[in-house]
Order: structure tokens, then C-alpha cells, then sequence
């Protein structure tokens, strides 16, 4: 499984890559507005910074302007993946991108019938919001478990990227499914190498090598 960050914050996307589990990067207007920032430009230094895949989204939502802002946005570097929402008009335009070779994430993914039809456009990604369908009283990784399965039956390639992850079991379950990749924000991926007998364990060994009155050395 793929770890992906889901921020515009440099600093933590330059802290995810030092612990070395982090793949990629999935971003978008808001998140970089939130840090006062131009767009475009952002998600270059994103791509510079980030070796792996970093999506970036369209503002459109009409073909024409999709593509526009799609091909811009690929131009910026040979890592961007053009993030378009699950729209009639953007899967036509995911199936135009796809054509000239250029990778795309479909986004505000609900059900398994719409990651159906990104999938039959080319996506190479799906990104299915769990959290957001936990907000409303379904179960978001139900929705996972049947997207994984669809295109295991069908040997699509389109990748399934866990979005709105809200805490380490989502991560948990998605890996257990199979998912390809989970995005998430810094908090969320540190807490997965967090567990309190750890703490514990480690205290309990320093305290007991104090005792000792060694130094590494001897």
C-alpha cells in the first residue's frame, strides 16, 4: 500500500518524506489557499519537493475548461496527476487525458457505480471519500471493499486511493481490503506508529539501562 499526503504545507510534506513512508501527495485550491499561496506555482514546488505522484485539481467544471486546466496543470511536471471531479463532464475529459497520456485521479467518489464508470474512462485513480460517508450515517469502507472488488473482476488498472481519512482504522481496513493507496493529513499518518505499550516499553527499557550505569560504548 501507497502512503500519500494530503496537504499543500511544505514543511509537513518535507517531514513526511524524512520518516521515508510517504509516496505521494494529493492536494487542491483549498488546501493551498489555506496557506496563502498562488496555486499553480505551489503545486510545482509540491511536484519539485515530492518524487512521487502529486494531484492536482481543476477549478472547472466543463470539458473544454477541464482539459485547459488539466494539460496546465500536467505541464508543471512530469509527476502532477490532474485530479477531476466525478462529473459527466469529467470523465469525458479524464478520457481525453488519458488519450494524450496524461494521468488523472477522479475525485468525490460516493459509490461503487460512479468508481465503475471512472474506471471505464481510464482514471488512474479513484478517490472515494470514506470519512464524509461515515458523516452521514454509511459505512465508508463498505464502499472500498466493492470497489476493489469490481475491478479485481474486471482487471481494471485503475488504482483505488482511500480518501478523507479520518483516523488509523480507515488505514487499517483499507490495507486489509486491499486498496492500492490512502491519502491522509500529517496527524492521521503519525499516528499509525503510535501505541502506547510502545511508550511504555521504550520507557521502561531506558529506565532500566540507567540502572546499569552503562554508556553505549561499553
Amino acid at each position: 500500500m501507497q502512503f500519500f499526503l494530503d496537504t499543500a504545507d511544505i514543511d509537513e510534506i518535507r517531514q513526511g518524506l524524512d520518516w521515508g513512508v510517504v509516496d505521494g501527495v494529493t492536494t487542491n485550491p483549498s488546501l493551498i489557499a489555506k496557506q496563502g499561496k498562488p496555486y499553480l506555482p505551489t503545486v510545482k514546488e509540491i511536484a519539485e519537493l515530492c518524487p512521487g505522484p502529486v494531484s492536482g485539481e481543476v477549478l472547472a467544471t466543463d470539458v473544454e475548461g477541464m482539459l485547459e486546466q488539466g494539460r496546465r496543470l500536467a505541464g508543471l511536471a512530469d509527476n502532477v496527476v490532474v485530479k477531476i471531479p466525478l462529473l459527466p463532464a469529467g470523465l469525458q475529459a479524464v478520457r481525453t487525458l488519458t488519450e494524450e497520456g496524461i494521468k488523472t485521479n477522479v475525485t468525490l467518489c460516493f459509490s461503487a457505480n460512479q468508481a465503475l464508470v471512472a474506471a471505464k474512462a481510464g482514471a488512474t485513480y479513484i478517490s472515494p471519500f470514506v470519512g464524509r460517508l461515515d458523516d452521514v450515517g454509511q459505512d465508508g469502507m463498505e464502499l472500498i471493499e466493492d470497489i476493489v472488488e469490481i475491478y479485481r473482476n474486471y482487471l481494471f488498472e485503475t488504482e483505488v486511493l482511500v480518501a478523507s481519512v479520518r483516523h488509523p482504522m480507515h488505514v487499517h481496513q483499507s490495507a486489509i481490503i486491499g486498496a492500492d493507496v490512502v491519502t491522509l493529513p500529517l496527524k492521521a499518518l503519525s499516528q499509525l506508529y503510535r501505541h502506547q505499550l510502545t511508550d511504555i516499553g521504550l520507557a521502561n527499557f531506558l529506565a532500566d539501562w540507567e540502572t546499569t550505569g552503562k554508556t553505549f560504548d561499553d
